[in-house]
């Protein structure tokens, strides 16, 4: 569980994301695209759920990507190359259904572009053509582009200032592309309202939508059912049913309110922290 190697991919203030490559033998051997891991960065800490970005078996290694902004992530993002994790477990959850659609749009926002980044490198491995869609709020934010145009056909890029590429947001370009009615499958991993957005607008031309869902979990393993989530009028437990489920079945409004749960607590830790 040691470090391996850390990269700050943004330093913005307020929204630092790093990269961090941990030593993980095993779960290197056995990680599919859409697998995550749960984590602990202190022994008195909470586990949370990471996706696993990338695997090198050869190295031993997996590698994760956060985003800095409630406790557990403040934590990690201090930590720096020696050091160790307290606790790890993994690989977690159904992996991604990798076979031959057809042409195929995945859609990440901010964070989530980590995380469509290893789905859309196994579709076009599997002779998919991969249409990446990927949005920030700024230039300043936006990550992995060179990865995934590598890793795709087709790659878009939209910010919501303008401030790169084109302005305006994931779902407008998703739009056009599917009004040419030639999409097999969406794919969707960002914020929850991207993601229901997303969800929306392919509902519209009919075309089958995956989300992967970024429910609150502490155990992984489905005995706390915090992740718990209605998918087509079905009780779900995202770690074990999922994380990726139909996005025109789930429940987007109980979602939302169950993510904003602890939203008050996290806040008080954190200016505690920050002391």
């Amino acid at each position: 569980m040691r470090i391996i190697a850390k990269e700050v991919l943004t330093d913005i203030p307020g929204n630092r994301i790093v990269k961090l490559e941990l030593l993980a033998p095993e779960i290197s051997r056995q990680a599919k695209p859409g697998q995550f891991v749960v984590l602990m960065a202190t022994e008195e800490g909470e586990r949370i759920p990471l996706t696993i970005v990338e695997r090198n078996p050869a190295k031993e290694t997996i590698t994760i990507i956060l985003q800095e902004a409630g406790l557990t992530t403040k934590l990690l993002g201090a930590l720096n190359k020696g050091d160790s994790l307290f606790a790890l477990v993994g690989p977690l959850g159904h992996a991604t259904e990798i076979k031959k659609y057809g042409k195929v749009a995945l859609v990440g926002g901010g964070v989530g572009i980590a995380e469509i980044y290893p789905v859309a490198a196994a579709l076009k491995e599997a002779g998919n053509h991969v249409i990446s869609i990927l949005g920030a709020r700024t230039k300043e934010l936006l990550i992995l582009e060179k990865e995934l145009r590598g890793a795709s056909s087709e790659c878009f890029v939209t910010t919501d200032d303008g401030s790169y590429a084109r302005k305006g947001f994931t779902t407008d370009v998703l739009d056009e592309l599917l009004k040419k009615g030639d999409i097999s499958l969406v794919y969707a991993v960002g914020p929850i309202p991207m993601m229901r957005r997303v969800s929306q607008v392919s509902l519209n031309y009919k075309v089958k939508t995956i989300v992967s869902l970024n429910a609150l979990m502490v155990d992984g393993t489905g005995m706390c059912g915090c992740c718990r989530v209605a998918v087509g009028g079905e009780v779900k437990f995202s770690c074990v049913d999922g994380p990726e489920f139909d996005g025109h079945l789930v429940d987007w409004d109980e979602l939302i309110k169950r993510n904003k749960i602890y939203c008050q607590q996290e806040q008080h830790v954190c200016k505690l922290l920050g002391k």
